[in-house]
């Protein structure tokens, strides 16, 4: 059973950012598997029946490719920077309709000074964007409830790109004009590095992610997707 990170995973974090090269990586592949995907893949295991008490509709999937553990591997074909290799560990925990709709996400980023835990939808593609401001306009109480309730807004910070003037067909004066302006619906809990190596870490983030239910509630519904 899985009961905390070790700070090992930092020390090949910051090892591997030193060196982002492949001579390097294939030297040190079994440090990788060791402090980084092994436990990684323990903590998804342990998430699964923490993340179905936030939504049963949402699954954490412990697989070395296609699940839950996001690729090392940086897609470097329109990038200047042409390391070969991601310096964090990303976990995503995605809605059961599969991966490649934009359903909002529970996230986990873990990066040497950079620990935090998302929720929401980043980057949704013109229609699922569309569906979130319609549904902000005909529900604006719900919405405003979900992202200004107490539990929420003692823990996570609304981010992410909006646009500089109102979206096309909505109303500039609406009272939520700023949230409609809005090309990212996610939200950002930061946490200390010493928060992953606590026991009871898989609670802990749970309790987080479950004070983002409305919001994620509220942008499922937008979709016409279960929570």
């Amino acid at each position: 059973m899985f009961k905390h990170f070790d700070p090992s995973i930092m020390t090949f974090l910051t090892q591997l950012k030193a060196n982002n090269n492949k001579d390097w990586f294939n030297d040190h592949k079994q440090d990788y598997e060791d402090k980084v995907r092994t436990p990684a893949l323990e903590f998804i295991s342990e998430m699964d029946s923490w993340i179905r008490l936030i939504s049963p509709h949402y699954e954490a999937i412990s697989k070395k490719m296609g699940g839950s553990l996001m690729r090392v591997y940086r897609d470097v074909r329109f990038s200047k920077d042409k390391s070969p290799y991601k310096t964090n560990v990303g976990i995503q925990f995605r809605h059961e309709i599969g991966k490649d709709v934009h359903a909002p996400g529970f996230y986990l980023h873990i990066e040497p000074g950079n620990v935090f835990l998302g929720v929401g939808s980043w980057h949704p593609a013109s229609e699922e964007l569309k569906k979130y401001r319609d549904h902000i306009v005909a529900k604006s109480a719900p919405y405003q409830d979900a992202i200004e309730h107490e539990p929420f807004t003692e823990k996570y910070e609304l981010v992410g790109d909006s646009l500089s003037r109102p979206p096309k067909g909505f109303d500039k004066e609406h009272p939520l004009i700023e949230e409609l302006k809005r090309k990212d619906f996610i939200a950002v809990c930061q946490l200390d590095e010493s928060f992953l190596y606590e026991d009871d870490v898989c609670k802990r983030i749970a309790s987080l992610y479950g004070r983002a239910q409305p919001l994620q509630r509220f942008l499922c519904e937008a979709l016409g997707l279960r929570f």
